[in-house]
């Protein structure tokens, strides 16, 4: 038993150890952040759904010799693709398609071992039902798959908290692919000890036994289970990372919870306490209703958000293990499982972004688990309990659409692409009525309504502000080349001047069509706006010297902050478009990251000087918010400050923190305490 266990272990870790690794290679190429990551799960599900299949079509097919000869073969070739270090010299020949550019790019890179990764858990537990070991030990192969889930687990835990903030990228890799060939090695003895067990005990041994294949009906059961766990986790991960606390890592905890409900119910049965969580079911269908209460603590939300998202992962894949087929059909078993996760995946990642303008999954999602339960209750249950259940459920059915419904209310405007959604709010304070664009509880940006408040510069980027004071110091007597990535409700645009130019860069353009619609400053502005779709370090890569006589970076507010525009080559990039007495501004306003770190490694690096600017408002001021934004300047113009720029902090960079790089980054580093 330890070998297999060994060899499922370190696969398990491996898969989970790759993901983050070559999704950050990868990043700088693409740019978005949120957009690369989801098109690499995509495909990591849609490889791991590839080596189910694969292990089914072999268990169903093949003998079991005839499988560890080609499974071998297979697993030697594909250290030929080692190590796992993507390429870059043939990007100029990928298609014009991110997506698919990226798709390509992974597959090229770790496609092949990631699929035999993927193989790993169910082949060992078919082998190992097929050998002698299993015939005399009668410990049930189920069990493996509860190993897999904690080393994934630990794989999960282990990467930010050890790996990210040791290495760089490419000995990540090195690192990684040893790991890879001592798991080929693991695998290839483990093939070596079932090839004796088999000849000892024949090859109709353990999972061989005759048994009835399950019904379509129950193979559809099994993919429903498995596909509302996955849809319930994104759902929820999102809404608490969103709209409760953008708080990076958090979800590390809903994922580890998901992952802990695998390992309790495949371990042992006795884990999952049929009456129990059934009984708790209800109480957190109910909970959830509490998820849009904003008068509750913010740690209570996560409290509550988790623990229904436990229950409803335990009830789903406690139920899936409950009607778990006999050894000889657990391949069939573990595809649908596979599909389930990727139909869940799917349905959230790029579904539902299409199809649906707020996120009305996380309430499908609901429905889905309680309208499974009741199909799994059902041929239990008397007459009128049938009765009173389907009541119940509709009952249920309705109140959830009422939720979707408050979803979209009382906005001015709720839109969603793949990047986000965004809603536009209206509220009247004692100044008058001001307009907000919110994505979560990031708030991109506020507008009074009313003369002649509307054309003031507010929130973030008020006069008082760093980056309003920045833009005061620029020369006057003549007209000015701005910059800005990341547009928001195109407040900076408040201080342009007639014979101004301010090139804007946008990765969404939904906010552009907001900053049009439903505000106006784009409008009202005396300079000449130019705007440019695209993420805002791969646009200014490609754009000739723009002449900037200021450059101003806004796009680090939420919980997961695109690390590729705070690399060392990405600055050296921005400087390249900045006219010679030109300033680099960035906003790095954030509730639990400290950025100081990142910009003043980064100056000292590039031979510039850091300024931080905070601002916390006077009392009664409403048009500031509290805001730090930092000026990169050379030597010299930070020792001839004008004085509207007086009063900044130096920073200087901490003893032994890196600098960030495409390479190396590290968000554990930086959270605030």
């Amino acid at each position: 038993m330890p070998i297999f266990a060994t060899t499922v272990f370190l696969s398990a870790f491996l898969l989970f150890q790759i993901q983050p690794i070559v999704a950050k290679m990868i990043l700088p190429w693409f740019g978005g952040a949120s957009s690369v990551w989801s098109v690499c799960l995509v495909f990591f599900q849609a490889e791991l759904l590839l080596g189910y299949a694969y292990v089914h079509w072999m268990h169903e097919k093949l003998q079991a010799h005839r499988q560890m000869v080609l499974h071998g073969a297979l697993l030697l070739l594909s250290l030929l693709t080692l190590p796992v270090v993507a390429n870059p010299a043939w990007l100029d020949a990928l298609p014009q398609s991110p997506s698919l550019s990226v798709l390509l790019v992974l597959a090229t890179t770790v496609g092949a071992p990631y699929l035999l990764l993927s193989t790993t858990g169910p082949l060992m537990q078919a082998w190992y039902a097929r050998s002698s070991l299993y015939a005399t030990s009668r410990v049930q192969p189920y069990r493996l798959y509860a190993l897999s889930n904690l080393a994934s687990m630990l794989g999960l835990l282990t990467y930010p908290v050890l790996v990210e903030p040791l290495l760089d990228l490419r000995p990540q890799a090195l690192v990684w692919s040893t790991g890879y060939a001592v798991f080929v090695a693991a695998c290839l003895a483990t093939a070596a000890v079932t090839w004796r067990g088999l000849h000892r005990a024949s090859d109709a041994a353990g999972g061989s036994e005759p048994a009835p294949r399950p019904s379509w009906a129950e193979c559809l059961l099994w993919v429903g289970l498995a596909a509302t766990a996955t849809v319930l986790l994104l759902s929820i991960t999102r809404h608490l990372t969103q709209d409760v606390a953008p708080v990076p890592f958090l979800w590390v905890l809903p994922l580890s919870l998901y992952l802990l409900s695998f390992i309790l119910c495949f371990d042992a049965p006795r884990y999952y306490v049929r009456p129990a969580f059934l009984g708790a079911l209800p109480l957190a269908l109910l909970a959830l209703d509490q998820v849009m209460d904003a008068g509750m603590e913010v740690l209570w939300l996560i409290v509550l958000l988790c623990g229904a998202l436990f229950v409803f992962c335990m009830v789903c894949h406690g139920e899936l293990v409950r009607r778990k087929p006999p050894v000889r059909h657990l391949t069939l078993f573990y595809l649908m499982l596979s599909i389930g996760g990727a139909l869940g995946g799917a349905f959230v990642g790029l579904l539902a972004p299409a199809v649906f303008n707020a996120y009305y999954e996380l309430p499908i999602g609901l429905f889905a688990c309680a309208a499974l339960v009741t199909v799994v209750l059902w041929p239990s249950l008397q007459r009128h309990w049938r009765v009173l259940l389907l009541l119940a459920l509709l009952a249920y059915g309705a109140r959830l659409v009422d939720i979707s419904r408050s979803y979209v209310q009382g906005y001015q405007a709720v839109m969603r692409n793949f990047y986000s959604q965004l809603r536009v709010d209206e509220s009247t304070d004692a100044v008058g009525p001001v307009r907000s664009m919110l994505h979560g509880r990031i708030n991109h940006g506020e507008q009074y309504l009313e003369e002649p408040h509307r054309r003031q510069p507010t929130a973030y980027y008020c006069e008082l502000s760093g980056i309003g004071r920045a833009i005061r110091s620029l020369p006057q007597d003549r007209p000015l080349r701005l910059g800005v990535v990341g547009l928001g409700t195109g407040t900076l645009a408040a201080y342009g001047r007639p014979g101004d130019v301010m090139r804007i860069y946008e990765i969404n353009d939904q906010v552009l069509s907001l900053a049009r619609s439903h505000f106006t400053y784009l409008q009202d502005s005396g300079a000449t706006i130019k705007t440019a779709l695209g993420d805002g370090r791969l646009v200014l890569e490609a754009d000739p010297p723009q002449g900037f006589d200021l450059l101003a970076m806004d796009a680090f507010s939420g919980d997961s902050i695109p690390t590729h525009l705070l690399t060392l080559e990405a600055l050296r990039g921005y400087l390249r478009h900045l006219a010679p007495q030109g300033l680099l501004a960035v906003h790095i306003t954030n509730r639990y990251l400290d950025l100081e770190p990142v910009m003043a490694t980064a100056a000292q690096a590039l031979g510039r000087v850091a300024v931080a600017y905070p601002l916390r408002p006077p009392e009664g001021d409403l048009y500031c918010r509290s805001s730090t934004w930092v000026l990169l300047m050379t030597p010299e113009q930070a020792a001839q400050l004008p004085p509207v720029l007086a009063g900044g902090k130096p920073l200087t960079a901490p003893a032994g923190f890196r600098p960030w790089t495409d390479s190396f980054s590290n968000l554990l580093g930086i959270l605030k305490d």
